[in-house]
């Protein structure tokens, strides 16, 4: 499988329902895992604090402390909340903690901490005293293990609307949880631990994206010519932003793609003419470098022989580009990748997309999704996953949302998180390149959800080589380019 399972609180819910053992046998198993976890990572640390709420994330929190003593720590439990509010599996696990010798108290003095205050019920901002704590707890200096997912954090969405736990690792149960893979919550978690609880796999609404989506990508063979290996046509570029549309098609290219022709301002051909040396130039009608309306039937000529357009990198932001990309939106009858200035050309103007009857795919950043949705940038940071399944429903198309967590969503189905890559991605002109890279695996013939998350996966592959050879300190777009197809031969 190329995807693995990301499970909301609801889908856990349902997995422990469906579990026909006793639950105290789960609480057990959870609470153990976290323990042989804590041995694991810090073999040396003499003395623990476990943190632990009223609920069953405290009830593994006890089972932890226990089974941290039995292992010959020095263990105390502080416990966030009143005790008389400890029910079921949870009492019958503090009452055996408490059994071994485990003293509650109200100040921690452990080498390192196990957070087990809030688990994946959770949801919105901690009351005040559990956000003082919170705040308490990630004052104190010292490592943090969480149990299932950092208190605080949104299990189903990744928000985190008030303080969060800053984990320095998270043991989680069964499988990855949404808000383990998705920001901000990503940004809490630390390094991720999934311990089996002997709970039955179940079929969740959203996935994380695997290296072995890139085994799906159609490859040259031998009866290819250049045109059925994927025929791409990029339009872009205009004064000042003549690299944008290079890195498209250069990407496309290193992905695959057989034949690549660029759609430019006319008065800046020559710069394209003496960049791109594989790519087919087709200057364009222009106004100061700037492609007009009067490009359009250049464009649609040239894209008849493509089987998808790369729309918008570098293209200006003018009436007259509005008005192109407009035009060009209700008259090809191919898959369209809409990037860049093609997406501020696109906002107000929905129903453009909403419309077209072949696929589009849109890949923004959050700040460009931000203004197709008439928001703040802030809230798409705060609710990526929210903003862009939103997208994807209100423009009809799939929707690329990029980031650390790149993620992929298309209308009414769930969404493919790919935290593939590295930091030196985050420099001027990766975006560019992701464009390249998606035009290539549709023109190869893949449905378009599919094509971007391997997009993603691709470019992030290609960074982690372009990072062996380059180091990611000082990582460039055309470093990941020249690491695509080594990326996609192994």
């Amino acid at each position: 499988m190329w995807t693995e399972p990301l499970y909301t609180a609801e889908e856990m819910r349902a997995a422990e329902a469906a579990h026909d053992g006793p639950m105290l046998d789960l609480m057990e198993r959870a609470g153990a895992a976290v323990a042989e976890a804590v041995l694991r990572r810090h073999p040396a640390a003499e003395s623990v604090s476990v943190w632990c709420g009223t609920g069953a994330n405290g009830g593994d929190g006890f089972v932890a402390g226990r089974r941290l003593r039995e292992a010959g720590r020095t263990v105390e439990i502080v416990l966030v909340g009143a005790e008389e509010k400890i029910a079921g599996d949870a009492a019958e696990t503090l009452r055996r903690a408490r059994e071994l010798g485990v003293p509650l108290v109200d100040q921690a003095g452990g080498e390192l901490v196990v957070d087990a205050l809030f688990g994946t019920g959770f949801s919105g901002k901690p009351r005040e005293e559990a956000a003082r704590r919170i705040a308490e707890l990630n004052a104190l200096g010292v490592p943090i293990l969480s149990v299932d997912v950092p208190s605080g954090v949104d299990a189903s969405s990744g928000e985190v609307a008030g303080p969060a736990v800053q984990a320095s690792a998270t043991v989680t149960f069964h499988g990855r949880k949404v808000g383990l893979a998705v920001a901000p919550g990503r940004f809490h978690a630390g390094a991720v631990e999934v311990a089996d609880i002997g709970l039955a796999s179940s079929q969740t609404r959203h996935g994380l994206v695997t290296p072995e989506i890139l085994g799906l990508v159609p490859r040259r063979g031998p009866s290819d010519n250049k045109y059925t290996a994927g025929s791409v046509l990029v339009v872009g570029g205009s004064a000042g932003k003549t690299g944008a549309p290079c890195l498209t098609a250069e990407a496309a290219l290193r992905a695959g793609a057989g034949i690549v022709t660029a759609c430019v301002p006319a008065s800046l051909n020559l710069v394209f003419e003496q960049r791109l040396l594989e790519v087919m130039t087709r200057p364009c009608p222009d106004e100061d470098g700037i492609m007009t309306l009067d490009a359009a039937d250049e464009i649609i000529e040239a894209s008849g022989k493509a089987g998808v357009v790369a729309l918008g990198p570098g293209l200006g932001r003018t009436d007259g580009v509005r008005a192109l990309v407009g035009y060009l939106l209700d008259r090809l009858d191919k898959p369209v990748v809409l990037d860049a200035d093609g997406l501020w050309a696109l906002a107000g103007h929905l129903d453009w997309v909403f419309a077209r009857d072949a696929p589009t795919v849109l890949t923004p950043h959050a700040g460009e999704l931000a203004r197709l949705l008439d928001r703040e940038s802030a809230s798409i940071s705060a609710r990526r996953l929210h903003s862009v399944q939103a997208g994807a429903d209100d423009v009809g198309a799939v929707v690329l949302l990029k980031g650390a967590d790149t993620l992929v969503a298309s209308p009414g189905r769930g969404v493919l998180v790919c935290d593939l890559g590295n930091p030196g991605l985050a420099t001027a002109g990766t975006g560019d390149v992701l464009t390249g890279i998606v035009a290539a695996f549709l023109a190869k013939g893949m449905d378009a959800k599919t094509a971007a998350a391997a997009a993603a996966a691709a470019g992030g592959e290609a960074a982690g080589l372009a990072a062996e050879r380059h180091g990611s300190a000082g990582m460039i777009a055309r470093d990941v380019v020249e690491a695509l197809s080594p990326a996609l031969s192994s």
